[in-house]
């Protein structure tokens, strides 16, 4: 990962302790530290989500988790407690890479969508070439998703935020969430498979 945004610093002491609510309750209030606190705690979390979303390069990665925790600071007193301080701070998140993604008209291969997983123990060298050329589909067919579906699918399957929260999260009817999913998952899977899904 690339270093972490200058304004924001790391510190010790009570903020550390304080919930995700708590510190996003101060954040509103205009409290720096408790930014900081937030960005400390989440910067993993949104620099893979944002990754994940955009394929950006670290430069332009940098400026999209700087202008989330940006917007998080400007959003804070709308945050009603319906859902965890995580999920809404994605929520802010998706919105500023759509809008980068509108602005910039471009979208870059989504090449390490799943880097995170561990491979397995012993692997045959036309195994691993079956693998990296599935790795390849899935994110030739991420790159492929619209925006919406891209949405859906990196914030329940890849993040693991319930169907219930992302929907709420994205002003979306339970239904409509889990429809774009299911799109999302057909495509993947097609992707993969090396099919196509018109």
């Amino acid at each position: 990962m690339s270093g972490k945004i200058a304004f924001l610093h790391r510190f010790e002491g009570e903020p550390r302790q304080m919930s995700d609510d708590a510190l996003l309750a101060a954040c509103a209030k205009g409290d720096t530290v408790a930014l900081g606190a937030l960005f400390d705690r989440f910067y993993p979390d949104v620099y893979r989500f944002i990754f994940r979303m955009s394929g950006c390069d670290a430069s332009d990665l940098d400026d999209l988790v700087q202008t989330s925790f940006l917007e998080v600071q400007r959003s804070a007193s709308r945050f009603l407690g319906k859902s965890a301080v995580r999920s809404w701070i994605f929520g802010i998140c998706a919105n500023v890479v759509r809008h980068h993604v509108r602005s910039e008209v471009r979208r870059k291969k989504l090449t390490a969508a799943y880097a995170t997983l561990p491979p397995p123990t012993e692997r045959s060298p036309h195994d691993e070439m079956e693998r990296q050329e599935q790795m390849d589909r899935l994110a030739a067919g991420l790159n492929r998703l619209s925006h919406k579906l891209r949405v859906a699918f990196v914030m329940c399957d890849v993040e693991g935020i319930s169907g219930v929260e992302a929907a709420r999260m994205l002003g979306l009817r339970q239904g409509t969430l889990w429809r774009r999913l299911h799109e999302a998952r057909k495509a993947l899977a097609a992707s993969i498979e090396g099919r196509h899904v018109p």
